[in-house]
């Protein structure tokens, strides 16, 4: 993972979940299980993702978005 792509990452999770310790948060980990975090609250994140980097997540991809792994594939993908 290319460490601006993290940096982006956490700054966007931080929003919606502050007192989440990232430190210990493994690529391959289940972001929304790892960080407790719900549907709208991940809508929000790839809302912040969009806004930052331009890429628009349609509904139908939400599942593939997993981990920080899948997060920078899909991206690298699309930009």
């Amino acid at each position: 993972m290319k460490p601006n792509s993290k940096k982006l990452f956490f700054k966007l999770l931080k929003r919606i979940a502050p007192e989440a310790d990232f430190s210990s948060l493994a690529p391959t980990e289940d972001i929304r299980a790892a960080l407790d975090i719900d549907s709208f609250d991940f809508l929000q994140f790839l809302i912040g993702l969009n806004d930052e980097v331009g890429v628009e997540v349609p509904e139908a991809d939400y599942g593939k978005l997993v981990s920080l792994q899948d997060l920078v594939g899909y991206l690298s993908a699309r930009m």
